[in-house]
């Protein structure tokens, strides 16, 4: 199983980026999928999760500004980042949870780098 994510790159504060992420190989489903983002010498945080069949969560850093969404069919996900921030500059790392041979893990994709511009 590996997740693909798009979509990084140099951004003013006050634009916009669509980043995507993608599974691909062999596995039953996914349940939960979502972004997270590390920024130079902090750990690791969540960004937003969207369950398989229910409503998404945002930190409370991000929300009224990004938008995850999820195309089950295609075993994407999503995040529409609007009115960014220097604060959002971050590697952004998609995950998800996968069930692989009758085994539930979780999976990251190779993160993207997001830089906003003051």
């Amino acid at each position: 199983v590996q997740l693909q994510a798009s979509g990084g790159g140099l951004v003013q504060a006050g634009g916009s980026l669509t980043l995507s992420c993608a599974a691909s190989g062999i596995f039953f489903s996914i349940s939960t999928m979502g972004w997270y983002r590390q920024a130079p010498g902090k750990q690791r945080e969540l960004v937003a999760v969207v369950p398989g069949g229910g409503t998404a969560k945002y930190a409370d850093s991000v929300k009224g500004r990004f938008t995850i969404s999820r195309d089950n069919a295609n075993n994407a996900v999503y995040l529409q980042m609007n009115s960014l921030k220097p604060e959002d500059t971050a590697v952004y790392y998609c995950n998800g949870n996968v069930n692989a041979g009758g085994r539930w893990a979780n999976y990251w994709g190779q993160g993207t780098l997001v830089t906003v511009s003051s």
